[in-house]
């Protein structure tokens, strides 16, 4: 008998509120509001900046770099280090009730990585769990493709009560994300090989939009491992959300009043995957 989770498909056109939706949804689960919750969207455009990168000396630099290019800096609720999105990429955001998350830190890792590779597998690309030298967010449950580009990053936090993993999956779009990713690596002195950005649509040498058959592989396989139930987005959790929101504002941009209109907000990207 499979657990039961909600599947959550709204794509949020505002970044920072974006972010903060699935932190709403990881908040909703711990207290026991909500079971489990799997999230697959279209991702905004941004750069999702961790706590590591904001301490390092020049993290404003490199959110000018993104701003310059159309990419919105916001802070990432995962740990990690900067990552790219765009239209091109799918999010996955899954929260989990657990009463001790830290048990299972690095099998929850295991486990959301292979079925991430088991959804790209399923589109016939050779996907399997690993870390190369010099990749974006570097991390041992980086998905690859074979061992020359990386397809997908996953993070992850937990709070009392509960857990949450994020990825992202780059489906199309691979040369935007790389060359912002150069610039934004060499001002936060981290170690980066362009060569390893790669995308699913690449992969399968598929002119064709990417993300919408790589958004229903993840569903299928996260529907192996739990009973979904399409979620609507819910008043509250959005109006949390939107009390959440600065938090992922980067630090020298809270408190300015600054967050997006009402309007922008609650805006949705298209259909939903």
């Amino acid at each position: 008998m499979h657990e039961h989770a909600l599947l959550v498909r709204a794509s949020l056109a505002d970044p920072v509120l974006d972010f903060a939706l699935s932190h709403a949804l990881l908040e909703a689960v711990a207290a026991g509001e909500l079971p489990a919750v799997v999230r697959v969207a279209r991702a905004p455009r941004a750069l999702a900046l961790s706590k590591l990168d904001l301490h390092a000396p020049r993290a404003e630099a490199a959110a000018r770099i993104a701003v310059a290019a159309g990419f919105r800096p916001v802070v990432r609720l995962a740990g990690g280090r900067a990552t790219a999105l765009s239209e091109g990429v799918v999010e996955l955001a899954v929260a989990v009730p657990d009463p001790d998350p830290r048990r299972r830190l690095h099998a929850r890792f295991a486990e959301h990585a292979e079925l991430i590779a088991a959804a790209l597998r399923s589109l016939g690309v050779d996907a399997v769990r690993r870390e190369l030298a010099g990749e974006w967010c570097p991390g041992a449950y980086s998905v690859a493709a074979g061992q020359r580009v990386k397809l997908a990053g996953l993070g992850q936090r937990i709070v009392s009560g509960a857990a949450y993993v994020g990825a992202v999956i780059v489906a199309e779009g691979a040369a935007a994300l790389r060359d912002l990713l150069v610039p934004v690596y060499r001002v936060l002195g981290l170690p980066f090989d362009p060569a390893t950005v790669g995308s699913v649509a690449d992969e399968l040498g598929s002119g064709e939009e990417t993300a919408p058959a790589v958004a229903a592989a993840l569903v299928a396989a996260y529907g192996q491992r739990w009973s979904l139930s399409e979620a609507e987005l819910d008043g509250t959790l959005l109006a949390r959300a939107r009390e959440l929101a600065e938090q992922h504002l980067p630090p020298w941009e809270r408190g300015r009043g600054e967050l997006p209109s009402e309007a922008a907000r609650t805006e949705v990207l298209g259909e939903p995957y």
